[in-house]
This record gives C-alpha cells, structure tokens and sequence, in this order.
C-alpha cells in the first residue's frame, strides 16, 4: 500500500476506534451519573462521537475543518430541535432521541465544542507525530 494511502487508512482506523471508546464513555456516563453533569458531559461527548465519524469518513480532512463540519453538523442537529420533528420522532424511538435529542438548550452549542476541541487538537498531534 502506497505510504499516503496507508496514512488514511490508519487515520480511518483510529478514528473508528477512537468512536467506539466515546461511544462506550458516553454509554456509561449516562448509565453511571445522573443530573447536569450527565447532560453536559453528554453533549460534548455527542461533540466528540460526531468528531470521530467526520474523521472515519473523510481522514484527509485537515483537524480543524473536520472540527468545523462536526460543530456544524451539531449545531444543525441543536436549531432542528427548534422544530417539533425531533421530539415526535424522539417519542417513537430511542435511537431517534440519542441521535436528534428533543429540546433545544442554547448551551449545548458550546458544549459540543467542548467535545468536539480536545479530538480535533489530538488529531492534529497524532498526525505530526505518526510514531
């Protein structure tokens, strides 16, 4: 395999995995914490999950532009709940409601680069320093 090619797959690879950890972190800090501190560390770990499937699929997006279309995609997710769509859809299932939530909370849009930050910068390290 060519050298550049190898990089993204190995890029693609971390990120996969790296996915799945948020994924298990954020499945047991809902299990495990209740209150604020679960619906924060949620939502930037939603950031961060967000974060690593923007990497998977596009590995040789620059950190921050990946950080970009994961905020935007967040906020997007955050404005639609401004509709009643994600809280009908919510009500029928609960992929529906961990995916597109059901209120809008102007908060969350902060928190989600909170999650979305710490990737992006160790990223960006991981890439300078591939050893």
């Amino acid at each position: 395999m060519e050298p550049l090619r190898w990089a993204w797959a190995s890029r693609r690879a971390v990120a996969i995995l790296a996915a799945v950890i948020v994924l298990l972190v954020g499945l047991a800090v809902r299990k495990w914490t209740g209150g604020a501190f679960a619906k924060y560390a949620g939502v930037a770990l939603y950031g961060s999950l967000i974060y690593t499937l923007v990497v998977a699929i596009a590995p040789r997006l620059a950190p921050w532009r990946a950080a970009a279309v994961a905020l935007g995609f967040c906020w997007a997710i955050e404005f639609g709940q401004l509709s009643s769509i994600p809280a009908s859809l919510s009500k029928r299932s609960m992929l529906a409601r961990l995916v597109l939530g059901s209120t809008f909370n102007a908060p969350d849009l902060f928190g989600y680069a909170v999650g979305i930050a710490p990737m992006a910068w160790g990223n960006k390290v991981l890439r300078r320093n591939p050893s």
